[in-house]
């Protein structure tokens, strides 16, 4: 049973068929015509550790990609395709995964990849507590059935587990150095690309060479690839716009400068950026129990002017959490909530608070700009906020405590069951006061039991939570990915904020 395909947006598949021609500040980039050997990346996070148990999602995924393969591969535009798995069907019941396996890859430590090493690298994950343990949650054990097939048996149904299953929990290493403490330093995959020790400093730069006995030369597109640890947005446009690195992601404000120079600008949007309204039960502010209130706070919001103020109109306005790749999106949710400051003040008045409120916000660093834009739309609709100043260290721990009743937050719009899983379930980080009722509960139900079905029916969830303003979400942000289209071509990737290494390739 193949996991059911996505459904793209028109809007993303433009983008994804842009074919982004460009050169690199690396090696075979002289101008004789032919095409470049090095790939050069700038990245937002360091790797402090190539335990592939440790890999997290995002920034990092495209490091731990150059060193260790997933079990499947996930294209472009989100569909799942075989990697070391060659074909995987679940049983009646889609509580136990059967998966068959290459019987040609060997790790570059020699040691060979079969059914004993798939099975050591998923008890390996479960048992590690990385940063994306969570995808393994539902795997109740791993038995090997013959020398390339194995049996993943879940606790219950998980309609994530393939999604999973390329990405964190997907990456396979070899089994003779899995929780060593040199694969903390050394990774020792079957990847396309062997680690450079000597040309590598950990913080500053992770240099990779070919690895020449690789099953799967379609996927080896360079001879070298360098990946350049800047965390700073300053340092990265510095970076692309003098030829240092091919490609790397920037910001409405400081893209300027790349615009300038010509590069080559990629937008597609990823994440959402708003309000979380935790507090529905009121337990610590008891005016949001009041479903008028939390609507009255969604009509306050004049979507289109923040965007284009805080971020110079690069994404999207939006009402709803779900994503415009993901089979739960409802379009006509994006405008459920259209600026409405008049039914705001007559909302509120309903629930009797016509003479307002105090509202309390966490206020992060760097997010004053956006932050005051709110606090004066909730004024002139008669909520006063006040702004407290938060921490980033702390920021989550105390979301997940439940300390806040309100707090703004950018996240991920990626598959249905995995959003649900973060921010509205039950035991979901971002629902931290648990809240339920049978409704929500059936639909959520629904998804989690409902096989293939399962993306169609999270629309349920959507309308729910969009209905009930669970959230007040302010817009889809746009990435901005720039690359020298001279030297390298690039595919961003649904749903991520940086594209897989598959999906570049140098200029012919």
């Amino acid at each position: 049973m193949k996991f059911r395909p996505l459904v793209v947006s028109a809007a993303v598949v433009a983008a994804a068929s842009l074919a982004l021609t460009g050169c690199s500040g690396s090696a075979a980039s002289s101008g004789s015509g032919s095409a470049p050997t090095t790939l050069t990346l700038g990245v937002l996070q360091n790797i402090n550790s190539f335990d592939p148990a440790q890999a997290h999602l995002g920034h990092q995924m495209q490091i731990y990609q150059a060193a260790y393969d997933t079990l499947i591969l996930r294209e472009p535009d989100g569909t799942l395709s075989p990697m070391l798995a060659t074909e995987w069907q679940y049983n009646d019941d889609n509580t136990v995964l059967t998966v068959d396996l290459r019987d040609d890859v060997t790790f570059t430590d020699g040691a060979t990849f079969d059914a004993e090493a798939a099975k050591a690298n998923l008890d390996h994950f479960t048992e590690a507590n990385g940063p994306d343990a969570n995808q393994g949650k539902s795997i109740k054990s791993v038995d090997v059935v013959d020398d390339d097939t194995i049996d993943i048996t879940l606790t219950e149904p998980d309609p994530a587990m393939l999604y999973y299953l390329s990405q964190a929990a997907g990456f396979m290493g070899s089994p003779d150095v899995l929780g060593t403490d040199g694969v903390k330093t050394v990774p020792v995959g079957s990847g396309p690309y062997i680690l450079d020790k000597k040309a590598s400093v950990n913080g500053s730069q992770f240099t990779f060479t070919k690895n020449e006995d690789y099953w799967n030369p379609d996927l080896q597109k360079y001879d070298k690839v360098v990946f350049k640890v800047l965390t700073e947005v300053t340092s990265r446009v510095n970076a692309i716009v003098s030829g240092q690195v091919d490609a790397t992601l920037l910001d409405p404000k400081t893209s300027k400068q790349a615009d300038k120079k010509g590069l080559k600008k990629t937008s597609y949007p990823v994440d959402w950026q708003g309000l979380l309204l935790f507090d529905r039960d009121g337990a610590i502010a008891p005016e949001l129990e009041d479903v008028r209130v939390r609507q009255a706070i969604n009509y306050a919001f004049d979507r289109q002017t923040m965007l284009d103020e805080a971020l110079l109109g690069e994404g999207e306005v939006t009402s709803q959490v779900f994503g415009k790749t993901t089979e739960a999106y409802i379009p006509e949710l994006d405008d459920a909530y259209a600026y409405d400051p008049k039914k705001a003040k007559e909302l509120l008045a309903e629930a009797g608070y016509a003479d307002g409120f105090t509202l309390e916000i966490p206020m992060l660093p760097d997010t004053e700009t956006f932050m005051a834009m709110a606090k004066q739309q909730l004024a002139d609709v008669g909520i006063t906020v006040k702004l407290t100043s938060a921490t980033i260290a702390d920021y989550v721990p105390n979301i997940i405590q439940g300390k806040y009743a309100v707090a703004w937050f950018s996240i991920f719009q990626g598959e249905p069951w995995v959003a649900i899983r973060q921010m509205i379930s039950t035991d979901a980080a971002y629902n931290p006061f648990k809240t339920t009722d049978d409704e929500i509960a059936g639909y959520i139900d629904a998804v989690h039991f409902g096989g293939e079905k399962s993306g169609e029916l999270a629309k349920d969830v959507n309308q729910y939570v969009t209905d009930n303003a669970w959230f007040a979400p302010w817009y889809r942000v746009n990435q901005l990915y720039y690359s020298d289209d001279s030297k390298v071509t690039v595919e961003p990737q649904v749903q991520q904020a940086v594209p897989n290494l598959y999906n570049y390739s140098p200029v012919s």
